[in-house]
């Protein structure tokens, strides 16, 4: 369908249906950066957005999960065309019947657990809240740190993780079964871990996700690190102009690099401190007095359920 849509982006809507029939959806995400048509990167919600275009691929897509009696998470996929006229139409690609590595951004702007509410609906529960009652807040952006060398056309780099430590602080979150002395094999995916920065606005996701690329140690191996700092820099992924074709093959030619200088970092650095201490002024009060926890950090804070 590529070959006749313009500027095509790939957005998904996550929807919920139980065995009492109730269905929801939990707002979108882009999935548009992408590297032979395998996702790297991950945001939510998606840069330009409009409420009606939101809504109208919301319902589409609970409509296609009731259409087949579905029950449990998954996620319905589209293609969008991004016209010149600044006009967007959608089109149906495909359903996956499952929770899909991309949905902690979803978790970080809408305070649902996820793993959790998937388990309980298989367990027989519905639903506990009504489409109205899902908000988001923020914005969230998941970098997949994949086992694999930019400076070498992106080749597999499998063996054994001589030092590793991950990043951490307010609105950071990491998914991954890795350590140091643990060997990556050549047999399987080669993502080693999710990367999930968190911010009120895009911006600061973009801000606290630099920071966090800049502390992430992996010696031993080669990872994609680099190709996503130079994402986060990008003027286009700043601005939000993304589509299926935005990793083009000069863009992956490199160069990449680290950070370009010690104040770039400590830049990024006080930015992120901004950001964290604005968002906890913005909460209510009762909620500020847990901002410090891990686990609220972790995005999975703000449901009961």
């Amino acid at each position: 369908i590529e070959k006749y849509v313009q500027r095509p982006r790939h957005i998904e809507i996550q929807v919920f249906g139980d065995t009492q029939g109730h269905y929801l959806w939990l707002f979108e995400r882009d999935c548009s950066v992408q590297r032979r048509h395998q996702k790297v990167l991950e945001e939510a919600p998606a840069p330009g957005m409009t409420p009606a275009l939101r809504r109208q691929m919301g319902e589409a897509a609970v409509a296609a999960a009731r259409a087949v009696g579905y029950v449990g998470a998954g996620t319905v996929e589209f293609i969008v065309e991004q016209k010149p006229s600044g006009e967007m139409s959608f089109f149906f690609m495909e359903m996956n019947t499952r929770l899909q590595v991309e949905h902690p951004v979803t978790e970080a702007v809408t305070g649902v657990d996820l793993v959790k509410a998937m388990l309980r609906i298989a367990a027989g529960d519905p639903l506990p809240f009504d489409q109205e009652q899902i908000t988001r807040r923020g914005h969230a952006i998941e970098a997949r740190i994949y086992a694999e060398d930019p400076e070498h056309n992106f080749m597999p780099s499998p063996g054994k993780i001589t030092a590793y430590r991950q990043p951490a602080g307010p609105g950071v979150r990491v998914d991954g079964g890795v350590y140091e002395g643990y060997t990556v094999p050549v047999h399987y995916d080669p993502m080693i871990a999710k990367l999930v920065t968190f911010g009120l606005t895009r911006n600061a996701a973009i801000n606290r996700m630099l920071r966090a690329l800049g502390e992430y140690t992996i010696h031993g191996i080669k990872t994609a690190i680099p190709l996503y700092m130079k994402i986060m820099r990008d003027p286009d992924f700043v601005a939000g102009k993304v589509s299926t074709h935005f990793l083009t093959p000069e863009f992956l030619k490199g160069p990449f690099g680290g950070w370009v200088d010690e104040k770039q970092a400590l830049i990024a650095a006080a930015v992120a401190a901004y950001e964290r201490d604005r968002e906890a002024r913005s909460l209510p009060q009762s909620e500020a007095q847990e901002s410090s926890s891990a686990w609220r950090w972790s995005f999975r804070g703000g449901r009961a359920w």
